[in-house]
């Protein structure tokens, strides 16, 4: 078998699974394609979203691929999501609601107001959100934004809010309204972990991958991200209870707030006078994760199908359709009754099986292994694993209730990937020896368990260019067989930093506005993270900062923690240095907008002590790794 840096074809044992997919599933119901393209009004006449600088950050054209027949590198059932989840324009929803779709990862609904239009989920960043404004004005005339929703607190329903919306408008009282707790998880996701979770994203989104039937091909719950401009701007408008009413621009909106399902701060609305029902990211023609791939807290279940059951006593004999922030509208009140009643069952049914199967004693990898979905939700197509997994979601929940020890006591102390690889490699003959029998592997079709001994050694010797070659041979292939969109991505990423080294990660939501929309509490544990703290075992620092207009805040770094503390009470102590500034002056700092010995000549600032004492502190910190790898030690 070749080892080269080449993508490989499918292989026979992929090949031969596709086939029982396309006989298997029910590929001559076209309702969901009905549905995709209803409404079509139109697309953007140029196919390239460009940023101030000219480079693109979204190609509509990107995914034309798609309209051909499904190859064998790639599962039939994805291509056709994907092929779904790429047709882009302007669609009418109803007669006053549209939305703007294939434009980004997400959706923007437009809702028509008495003087304007109420935007909702601006997408993920400003450029293709303003595209986006644009397309839809180009055919319902130049009306102004007079209200922004976000319906939850992830960065592709935010972070494209400067396309449809400046300071000004908000200062002017154009609100914004968000879900109780929605600033606080927003930022506070996006920054303590953001390192690490957009290093993952970059593989769960198939960032770096050539877009093509051997490539990237979509992310289940829809294409991919875009690349442009990251912004925040707080909301004005807070709902705090289910069965809130808010008018904006005289459309009329009821809320249920749905915390701690697919996101921590959620909420869905039904407009009264369109019959219509926004889901949010709630139910969308996918089964969504638990637990994303990016890494997260994980969600619960159990919750998520009950906020559905909720979903439909309050709305369901009201509403006309469902729309939500990603994929089609479903129209007909009996389509959305059962829609949303095979949603909540498979959220209930995965949350119920996985408790019965571990108080059975069962582990996360045996239950993800075992557990089988009933019949009639498999027959739904909105219901299969494109962005979340059975498997997946099913460690997930195991996880939730019991964490990540199985109860064995001999997974209790492993040994680290590295030192485990190399005795591994060493007791299985060797690493010639371990890739010969895994080359057999792979001739047999058994790419999982290639993809597992090759991993050893590759751990234990990353510079063998055979394990590379042929890990990422194993990785593709099962790329190539998968149903889920993220975990093709996953693979193939894989695969091409085997071969090619790592390929960076080209977005982040670490943003200036997600930054400064931090509280100063936050902002300090930002900090705090970033202390090495075998290095900074020794060091007994404490800094105050009297900050104009609140209270002084006293930082101490001892025992390798930094700690801080508002107010003058006992916990604060004797300061080493103070500096009296804004809170402006202090944000610089802590961010690095500033070096912290440029800080005393800053007109206002006032120091006492041993200014040293701050670049002392502050020289304990490490820089988190954008780049980190991920397949090699």
């Amino acid at each position: 078998m070749p080892q080269d840096t080449e993508i490989k074809p499918a292989e026979q044992t992929i090949a031969r699974a596709h086939q029982a997919v396309r006989r298997d599933y029910p590929f001559d119901d076209t309702q969901d394609l009905e549905d995709a393209r209803r409404g079509f009004m139109g697309t953007a006449q140029d196919p390239v979203i460009r940023d101030a600088t000219g480079s693109a950050v979204w190609d509509l054209e990107a995914y034309g691929f798609l309209d051909q027949e499904c190859p064998d590198t790639a599962n039939p059932s994805l291509w056709r999501q994907s092929r779904l989840c790429s047709e882009h324009g302007l669609f009418e929803v109803t007669e006053g609601i549209y939305q703007v779709r294939g434009f980004d990862l997400s959706n923007m609904t437009i809702v028509e107001g008495e003087r304007g239009v109420f935007v909702i989920d601006p997408l993920v960043c400003a450029e293709t959100a303003a595209a986006g404004l644009a397309l839809y004005r180009s055919h319902r005339g130049d009306r102004p934004v007079t209200g922004v929703l976000y319906t939850h607190s992830h960065a592709d329903h935010f972070g494209g809010v400067r396309g449809v919306l400046t300071d000004e408008d908000v200062a002017g009282g154009v609100p914004v309204l968000a879900p109780q707790g929605f600033l606080e998880h927003a930022v506070s996701e996006n920054v303590y972990a953001g390192t690490a979770m957009n290093r993952r994203a970059a593989y769960m989104f198939g960032a770096a991958l050539p877009k093509g039937a051997q490539g990237q091909i979509g992310a289940g719950l829809g294409q991919t991200l875009s690349t442009g401009v990251v912004g925040l701007i707080h909301p004005t408008v807070d709902i705090t209870r289910t069965g809130q009413e808010e008018t904006v621009d005289g459309i009329r909106m009821v809320f249920q707030l749905t915390p701690g399902t697919e996101a921590p701060a959620e909420l869905n609305i039904h407009f009264p006078d369109f019959s219509a029902l926004c889901m949010a990211e709630n139910a969308t023609h996918n089964l969504h994760n638990l637990l994303t791939l990016r890494g997260a807290v994980v969600r619960d279940p159990h919750v998520w199908s009950r906020y559905l059951t909720e979903s439909i006593d309050l709305f369901g004999g009201l509403s006309d359709l469902a729309f939500a922030s990603h994929h089609w509208p479903v129209w007909g009140r009996e389509r959305v009754i059962a829609f949303l009643t095979e949603q909540r069952d498979l959220y209930a049914y995965l949350h119920d099986q996985v408790l019965r199967m571990l108080n059975q004693g069962l582990t996360a990898p045996e239950i993800a292994e075992e557990i089988v979905m009933p019949p009639a939700l498999e027959r739904a197509w909105h219901t299969h694993g494109y962005y979340g997994s059975v498997s997946h979601n099913a460690k997930a929940i195991y996880q939730r209730y019991l964490g990540w020890f199985d109860g064995n006591p001999a997974h209790l102390w492993q040994h680290p990937p590295t030192e485990g690889a190399q005795r591994y490699v060493e007791f299985m003959g060797g690493a010639e020896e371990v890739l010969r029998r895994a080359r057999q592997s792979f001739e047999d079709g058994d790419y999982r368990w290639v993809a597992e001994v090759v991993n050893h050694v590759v751990f234990a010797d990353p510079d063998n260019r055979g394990a590379r070659a042929l890990q990422a041979d194993a990785l593709e292939q099962l790329g190539f067989g998968c149903e889920n969109g993220t975990w093709r991505n996953f693979y193939l990423m894989g695969a091409l930093e085997l071969r090619h080294g790592s390929v960076g990660t080209p977005t982040s939501t670490v943003a200036p506005d997600v930054l400064a929309a931090l509280t100063l509490d936050q902002l300090v544990d930002s900090v705090a993270i970033r202390v090495n703290g075998p290095r900074a075992w020794d060091a007994d620092i404490t800094v105050r900062w009297d900050i104009a207009g609140s209270e002084p805040l006293t930082m101490r770094l001892r025992n390798g923690v930094l700690t801080h503390v508002t107010g003058t009470g006992p916990a604060a102590g004797e300061p080493d240095v103070a500096f009296a500034l804004t809170e402006a002056d202090l944000r610089d700092v802590l961010v690095g907008a500033v070096q912290p010995g440029d800080l005393a000549a800053r007109p206002g600032v006032e120091v006492t002590g041993d200014a040293g004492r701050l670049i002392e502190l502050l020289g304990y910190l490490d820089a988190p790794d954008p780049d980190f790898a991920i397949v090699t030690p």
